[in-house]
């Protein structure tokens, strides 16, 4: 496969023809409705899960249980990947995307009318279960796909940029969700929020769903795909090609490279996002609007923070803002959570942009620095194992770890939280250093492709 440097048409084009604008606005929203669906869920698990879905046990060990059903999710998330993977990398990023939309949304709205624990006992638990395990499913082939459309279709030298939307979709999913069970918390008393308030936000999915199926169903195909496709169909016949087999082969250092790289930006960003809202309402007795007023600010302004680095790592390399914003994540956590103490709204906010602008600085690039990690025949699949599986380790246990180190409600041990968060920083860093500068480099490179032998 050419590995030389074939920028898109200027003017705003892409390779296909259409917008560059409309393929990531595609991914962005797509994206913000997944992520809309699975913040909900840890938003929930932190404030209602607990007594609504196990019962008698409440309190601060029913949210440890929400939480362990928050964490199934991540355990689907590698599964979906693969799935996905292989079929993203097969018949097409497009058709995938249009299939996790509509699991996700399918998974969501469902929780939205599920009984409780007070209805029909053991029962509601095991379908929240359900309901999380086809959110991480679906989660878990979305990210691949949405990424590498916008990074397929843009010009090699503003790839950063382009591929951060999806990432800033992210932030807009979680704005969306916190928003709206602010605005539930703020009209609604605690009784009326937990007896029935916060269903509306599940539901609204559905509505969300449709205007993202509607979008991504009037995009073209990735033509860097469509091009890796027919070549590897010419040389060795597609039938032979099994992506996850080919990644465990050609390119395993990638994959680990990438998992390490995920450990300090997912962990930091569960720490700064949902464990606040445990640690703020339930060891501090801070009030939820205060909390969700902050997080609610922080992934506005994150919105906007994730393009600009995005923009910035085509210019200054992935590399150094990747490093940068694991040391800042390390140091912040400890002052994280003594601005938290204070319970000072002000100081909470702070806590919560500064720490997510930090993550901004590995979050952002990490889309182009993943997708130019692997060839285009397997970049589906090895983006997103490399992604999803690291998720396991990460942001599944980060909320049932974090709650667990800081023990007591009494006395919250906020300082074993930081070592966490700067042990899950080294192994970032150790990894960011053993991976190469991919900045302006080109997507069509394929290892897989480059071995194959010619059909005669």
């Amino acid at each position: 496969m050419s590995t030389h440097t074939d920028a898109a048409p200027t003017g705003g084009a892409t390779r296909s023809g259409q917008s560059i604008g409309k393929i990531v606005f595609a991914s962005l929203i797509g994206t913000a409705v997944e992520w809309y669906d699975f913040f909900l869920f840890g938003s929930a698990a932190a404030l209602v899960f607990g007594e609504v879905f196990f019962g008698k046990i409440g309190g601060t060990e029913g949210t440890l249980y929400a939480f362990m059903t928050y964490a199934l999710g991540f355990l689907a998330r590698p599964l979906g990947g693969i799935v996905f993977g292989h079929f993203g990398d097969r018949v097409g990023r497009k058709k995938m995307l249009v299939v996790s939309l509509l699991m996700m949304g399918i998974g969501t709205a469902a929780i939205g009318v599920l009984p409780t624990y007070g209805q029909i006992g053991m029962a509601a638990p095991v379908l929240l279960v359900l309901c999380r395990l086809v959110q991480g499913f679906a989660v878990g082939g979305e990210w691949g796909g949405a990424v590498l459309m916008a990074a397929e279709h843009g010009r090699d030298d503003q790839r950063g940029f382009w591929s951060s939307w999806p990432q800033a979709g992210v932030a807009l999913g979680n704005l969306l969700a916190t928003g709206v069970l602010w605005v539930l918390a703020a009209v609604q008393s605690d009784a009326a929020f937990l007896a029935w308030g916060w269903r509306v936000s599940f539901l609204l999915s559905a509505v969300l769903v449709i205007v993202g199926l509607w979008v991504r169903l009037s995009i073209e195909e990735s033509p860097v795909f469509a091009e890796s496709k027919a070549e590897l169909e010419a040389r060795a016949g597609q039938k032979q090609h099994l992506p996850i087999l080919e990644v465990i082969k050609r390119y395993p250092r990638e994959v680990l490279v990438a998992m390490g790289m995920r450990m300090a930006e997912n962990i930091s960003y569960y720490i700064f996002t949902v464990i606040v809202i445990t640690y703020a309402t339930t060891y501090k007795a801070i009030d939820k609007p205060v909390v969700l007023r902050a997080l609610l600010i922080g992934a506005a302004i994150q919105f906007f923070v994730v393009p600009a680095v995005g923009a910035l790592s085509d210019k200054v390399g992935r590399r150094p803002l990747y490093l940068f914003g694991a040391v800042g994540v390390a140091v912040w956590t400890f002052v994280f959570f003594n601005l938290v103490d204070t319970k000072s709204s002000t100081n909470i906010l702070l806590a919560v942009v500064v720490g997510l602008v930090l993550h901004s600085f590995m979050y952002a690039p990490q889309a182009a620095f993943f997708s130019e990690l692997f060839g285009t025949s397997v970049r589906y699949s090895g983006a997103s194992v490399g992604y999803q599986f690291a998720s396991i380790f990460a942001g599944a246990l980060a909320p049932i770890i974090a709650l667990q180190l800081l023990g007591d409600v009494k006395d919250g041990n906020t300082f074993a939280v930081g070592v966490y968060v700067a042990i899950a920083s080294v192994i970032t860093i150790v990894a960011v250093l053993f991976a190469k500068e991919t900045r302006n480099s080109s997507l069509r490179h394929d290892r897989v492709v480059e071995t194959a032998p010619v059909e005669a």
